[in-house]
């Protein structure tokens, strides 16, 4: 059983010797432990501290691509590998690496694909009140989106099994953390939770640049990724809002013609009319999404095998 540590970086070389330090050596039922850096366009000498330290592989971008493709690269890598258990975790040294061991066995014993550690976020002491507040509605959000119970959906800190990560499909170039549980969610891939501590981070988080920018960064991912699976709940919804308001103010103008009032209100016609035509026209987009949507399952099936072929 290979277990393979994968770490994004991006200008670390102040904190990956601490976090690389703190990798577990040996795990009950894991034969062989390997670490990837993902390097995502550094300009310092993360690269180098990390060769210094061990590090047997790396993934390598000329310039910074962002946190959602550098964790792509990273899967696509250890797969190539041949690792049995992939664990992500960050290079600021937040998770503790000694919570590894506990993070993959519900893996080893088969009773899930995929496991985030829950940061029990009330707990940390650097978030804000609005942080807490805004990580516990995004993950409401998603757990409902995606049908998981996963506390807390943001926590970079997952192990996903070798089948889990070969059904893995990276759309988002924002962050993967909600894509993926969505995308599980939604492929019935099973995926439980176990609480973690974490240490003091050293430095602000390199994500976003603002809490308002997290916020719409990540309703536009909820909301792509949630359409990309099921377009037709999306746009029939949608559709049939504008069919009923068209409706209702099409009822409003028969009754008004009934009480001898029609030529008053001949704006409700006009509105309705457009109501009715947009809300028709929005139901056949979503036939035709899901029809798209169907036919991506097939070939997400297919990237499936092909990964399973070249990953013997």
């Amino acid at each position: 059983m290979k277990l393979i540590i994968q770490i994004p970086c991006y200008n670390e070389e102040q904190t990956i010797a601490k976090t690389l330090e703190d990798l577990p050596k040996s795990i009950p039922g894991i034969d062989v432990i390997e670490t990837l850096i993902i390097d995502d366009g550094s300009n310092d000498k993360t690269v180098e501290v990390a060769k210094r330290h061990g590090v047997q592989h790396f993934v390598k971008f000329t310039q910074n691509l962002g946190l959602a493709r550098g964790f792509d690269a990273g899967l696509d890598k250890c797969l190539s590998l041949g690792a049995d258990i992939i664990v992500n975790t960050d290079a600021d040294n937040q998770y503790k690496g000694s919570d590894i061991p506990r993070l993959i066995q519900p893996i080893l014993d088969g009773k899930a694909e995929i496991v985030i550690g829950n940061r029990q976020v009330d707990k940390i002491t650097e978030f804000s009140w609005l942080k807490k507040r805004m990580q516990k509605i995004g993950s409401y959000i998603v757990r409902k989106v995606s049908q998981t119970k996963v506390p807390d959906t943001t926590s970079g800190f997952r192990a996903y099994s070798r089948e889990a990560a070969m059904q893995m499909n990276i759309i988002s170039t924002f962050s993967y953390t909600l894509e993926t549980i969505i995308e599980a969610g939604q492929k019935d891939i099973a995926i439980v939770s176990i609480p973690i501590e974490t240490n003091k981070t050293e430095r602000p988080s390199r994500l976003f640049k603002s809490n308002w920018y997290y916020i719409k960064r990540s309703i536009a991912t909820i909301i792509r990724i949630y359409t990309m699976y099921q377009p037709l709940r999306v746009f029939f919804y949608t559709g049939l809002v504008s069919l009923l308001l068209g409706l209702i103010l099409s009822f409003r103008y028969i009754y008004f013609m009934v009480i001898g009032e029609g030529p008053g209100h001949i704006q409700s016609v006009i509105i309705a009319g457009i109501l009715l035509l947009l809300g028709f026209i929005v139901t056949m987009i979503g036939l035709l999404a899901d029809l798209i949507a169907s036919n991506r399952k097939l070939v997400e099936k297919t990237l499936f095998k092909i990964k399973k072929i070249e990953n013997k």
